[in-house]
């Protein structure tokens, strides 16, 4: 008898409770930006810990590192000779953002046309409740889970995961395990499982261009005195071409090459230009920067891509006839495998502060410098994940890359590099995760959770051929 039956025919079966306690978890505001109270994410962690022990997990604690929100920890050990899979989700939340915005309370979860719409309820508290369902599942029926588990949710990732790192060292060898799945990544489409294998790093600089000590009246000074506003957008108008490639010079040596595996992988991706110009807001007569020979998804996940996030210079509604004596502007470029963050920051930084334009001084201030991340689509933890998400929603699923940066990745894979690393999560396209009217598609946190299952059992059955 296939041991999956029951824990499928049990989710199914408690599929509507399962949901009743994922707008409960998403009823607690635990946001952990600064300047919100501490208060609601103690009252998550211990949620979470008390749902843990309800689906069967043993020695659930709150672990404390420093004064992190606590990370809450529950394990299952008893499959000897199975693989261990140590589990990765987070119960804090961003901020509501504009909440006028909202078409419901952003803390009282709602269901409209098939998603439930509540901060949190996709990113992430459904994560962590999508493995609670399938561990519940197994223990409720088989009596057993086919992998031991050992599961970690934290309550700082939206911020960071500023001690994830100190909490790796500290509890290392109580986290071993033979392979991790990382549950905060998105669909490419709802319906589409998708498995996350590139992630892009990050660099960021501000630069700030001063020609006056003080500023001057245009009428009087205006010809000979260059304002450091138009100083400043020269400074930002040679950093790419008319095409929107990056223009500084080297930074793009060491993009890696995609592999032939990879580049069939972006071949099978569904794409629609009309879709996607709708899912980014584009205006009509919006061109697409970049290598015109590349796809869009290769330029989101396997280039490099520079933006201008903001300018501080004196605005629209308060300026007076005067020239500017000063202006400054952040700068971000996502990298790619094979670039150095240190030396891509430096490439920056000196382009930046090259032959300033008409004499002003610029300076340039180094900010982030993040690592790419990318794992081995051909290991067998892959193919694993492969077969488990084929069950769980009737369809095969896609590799994709993410164009962002998710914090935990690399902390979690450099204190682990010999362990795999899955990242597959149940956001999708229209899930608007940090924004307002954040929302889970709710088939797809079921077909997520059944998922769950077969991946188990997967991964049991691959150690033992």
């Amino acid at each position: 008898m296939d041991l999956t039956q029951s824990p499928i025919a049990y989710i199914h079966k408690n599929f509507d409770r399962f949901l009743k306690e994922l707008q409960a978890y998403a009823r607690i505001p635990s946001i952990s930006a600064p300047g919100f109270p501490k208060e609601p994410l103690e009252a998550s962690a211990q949620w979470t810990a008390q749902r843990m022990q309800q689906a069967g997990l043993c020695n659930v604690e709150l672990l404390r590192v420093s004064d992190a929100p606590p990370f809450v920890y529950g394990e299952w050990l008893k499959a000897p000779g199975k693989p261990t899979v140590l589990l990765y989700a987070h119960y804090d939340v961003q901020p509501p953002g504009r909440e006028a915005y909202w078409k419901s309370s952003p803390f009282e979860p709602q269901i409209r046309e098939g998603r439930l719409y509540g901060r949190g309820t996709a990113d992430d508290k459904a994560g962590g409740m999508m493995h609670l369902a399938a561990i519940e599942a197994y223990l409720k029926t088989a009596g057993e889970l086919p992998v031991n588990i050992r599961f970690i949710i934290e309550g700082e990732e939206e911020v960071g995961s500023i001690h994830l790192q100190d909490f790796l060292k500290f509890y290392q060898e109580r986290l071993q395990a033979d392979v991790m799945v990382l549950t905060d990544t998105a669909n490419l489409d709802v319906g589409l499982p998708s498995i996350t294998y590139r992630l892009r790093g990050l660099v960021d600089a501000i630069v700030e261009v001063r020609t006056l000590d003080h500023p001057v009246h245009s009428g009087m000074w205006g010809g000979p005195v260059i304002d450091a506003l138009t100083a400043l957008n020269q400074v930002l108008s040679r950093l790419v071409t008319r095409e929107g490639k990056i223009a500084i010079p080297g930074f793009c040596d060491d993009v890696a090459l995609i592999s032939k595996t990879e580049q069939q992988q972006l071949q099978r991706l569904p794409f629609a230009d009309e879709k996607f110009r709708r899912e980014v807001g584009a205006v009509a007569s919006l061109q697409w920067a970049g290598d015109s020979q590349k796809s869009v998804y290769e330029k989101i996940w396997c280039e490099p891509a520079l933006a201008i996030l903001g300018v501080d210079a004196p605005s629209v509604a308060t300026t007076s006839n005067q020239i500017v004596e000063w202006a400054r502007a952040k700068i971000s470029i996502r990298i790619v495998n094979d670039q150095d963050p240190k030396k891509m920051l430096r490439l920056l930084c000196d382009f930046l502060q090259q032959e300033p334009p008409f004499g002003c001084e610029v300076k340039a201030t180094a900010g982030a410098a993040g690592d790419p991340w990318k794992g081995d689509i051909e290991g067998p933890a892959f193919r694993v994940a492969q077969r488990a998400l084929a069950k769980g929603y009737g369809r095969e699923p896609v590799f994709i890359g993410c164009g962002g940066s998710i914090p935990f990745v690399k902390p979690l894979t450099d204190a682990f590099p010999n362990m795999p690393a899955l990242l597959i999560g149940v956001e999708d396209p229209y899930t608007n995760a940090h924004g307002e009217n954040e929302s889970l598609h709710i088939e797809d946190w079921k077909k997520g959770i059944l998922s769950a299952v077969y991946l188990y059992k997967e991964l049991a059955a691959q150690s033992s051929s």
